[in-house]
């Protein structure tokens, strides 16, 4: 049995948790998330919690157990706190800023990058080298921060580029130094 897929999710009294057929819908505060399950999970609401079983002992159903859990547990933090993630500019002259909704990123290019903020995530800029992402999906937040990540990696040498908040870059020594 799945460690993870064993344990009962606690619906918090403001949530309202709903299973039609093969779909899961969650109401919260903060907005609504769904989610389709496989046919080999069998999910049950009983009073304010949510249980996760699986129908066959297949390896399939077995992978699927805990990943079916854990996704249900992040749609109901998802409605009730939200996920954010923070990414950092690092080099002279990087910045980042919005123009209108489009987060549009300078950084040593010789032209501006631009992204369109995705439907459900929220993008602020604390400062021009802080980018803030929140929104009540956590696969769209990380999906949105690792895309703006890819524009230009830390790199290992002197530390430029985007990075999570608080990530840690190991700097290498240089060409010259490496005697």
């Amino acid at each position: 049995m799945s460690r993870i897929g064993k344990q009962p999710i606690i619906v918090p009294k403001e949530v309202k948790a709903e299973i039609k057929e093969k779909k899961v819908s969650v109401q919260g505060p903060k907005g609504s998330l769904s989610f389709n399950f496989d046919k080999l999970i069998k999910i049950d609401l009983a009073e304010n919690t949510l249980s996760v079983t699986r129908k066959k002992d297949s390896k399939l159903a077995r992978s699927l157990h805990g990943t079916t859990r854990a996704i249900l547990a992040n749609l109901i933090k998802g409605v009730t706190e939200g996920f954010k993630k923070e990414l950092e500019v690092v080099g002279v002259g990087y910045k980042a800023q919005m123009k209108g909704k489009a987060l549009d990123l300078s950084l040593g290019f010789s032209h501006p990058v631009e992204f369109a903020v995705p439907e459900g995530i929220k993008v602020s800029l604390p400062s021009n080298t802080r980018i803030t992402i929140e929104g009540i999906d956590k696969q769209k937040v990380g999906q949105f921060a690792a895309k703006i990540r890819k524009i230009y990696p830390p790199e290992p040498y002197k530390g430029k580029g985007i990075r999570y908040l608080g990530e840690e870059v190991r700097k290498k020594i240089g060409k010259a130094l490496a005697k």
